[in-house]
């Protein structure tokens, strides 16, 4: 059996993730609206000139939403796939991902709010 090349792999595997966000953003509502609100505090980023800090903070917020998201959105698919009628150890399951993306969600609303309500306050 002939060796895989690694290289070759590796960008396979980034194409397989390229195709998987396209996806998440093309059919995801909610992957939508954190997208759209992504592109928005990124703006306002750059109006109000945050610092490399923030910025990293920033990136690494909105980052974790919709990565967690889109693990949420994985587990519910998957959850469909094997148990497509109601089952209340699926509904656990969804919930408990549902809940994960919840709260990566208010820790990046407070990250957003300690980052932009002083700038807003002061202009």
């Amino acid at each position: 059996m002939p060796k895989e090349n690694f290289a070759l792999n590796r960008i396979r595997s980034v194409g397989y993730a390229l195709k998987g966000a396209i996806l998440l953003l093309k059919t995801e509502a909610s992957i939508k609206i954190q997208f759209f609100i992504g592109i928005l505090i990124t703006a306002l980023g750059f109006y109000f000139n945050i610092s490399s800090s923030e910025w990293i903070f920033q990136t690494f917020a909105i980052g974790m939403v919709m990565g967690i998201e889109g693990l949420n959105t994985a587990v519910e698919k998957i959850a469909d796939y094997i148990q497509p009628e109601f089952d209340v150890k699926i509904g656990f399951i969804k919930d408990v991902a549902a809940g994960a993306v919840m709260i990566v969600s208010i820790a990046a609303s407070i990250v957003g709010c300690i980052i932009y309500l002083p700038k807003f306050f002061n202009w």
